[in-house]
């Protein structure tokens, strides 16, 4: 399949996504339900001035990539960001990457995300898109902190 064969559209999240968009994670490796973001979270985080956009594939609509934009008012932040392995390489990161930023220019915040160490190719997509390495100091995250 060449970049001239593949069709596709950007939509934003709607709840019978989730099933697909989770198992969508988990195929790329960016993510899963262990995470514990469920739609109520997606919605929330679409409610406080987030987007959750999907690149899906015409005519059929499977999702092909996504990237998951939140804000704590502050600062936003990039999740999730993915698209299918068999589709990598054929610039839809780019056109995903432009819709991402288009709604990061119109909250007009800081935007932050993370990337793993070893993903070269991210990494060059990001910095392509103004990112640089804060470089300062090492992430931490306690999953299993919960409400009582």
């Amino acid at each position: 399949m060449t970049k001239a064969d593949i069709e596709y559209y950007f939509s934003d999240f709607e709840d019978t996504d989730y099933d697909e968009l989770v198992n969508f994670w988990e195929d790329t490796g960016v993510g899963g339900k262990h995470r514990g973001d469920n739609v109520k979270i997606i919605n929330e985080t679409v409610k406080n001035g987030g987007k959750l956009i999907l690149m899906k594939m015409k005519p059929d609509g499977i999702i092909i990539g996504s990237a998951w934009v939140t804000t704590d008012k502050r600062r936003s932040y990039l999740h999730y960001f993915a698209i299918a392995e068999d589709l990598r390489g054929k610039g839809l990161a780019k056109k995903l990457m432009n819709e991402v930023m288009v709604h990061a220019e119109k909250l007009g915040l800081q935007f932050r995300l993370e990337v793993h160490i070893d993903n070269a190719a991210a990494i060059s997509l990001y910095e392509r898109y103004g990112f640089g390495y804060l470089g300062d100091y090492d992430i931490y995250i306690n999953r299993s902190v919960q409400k009582k």
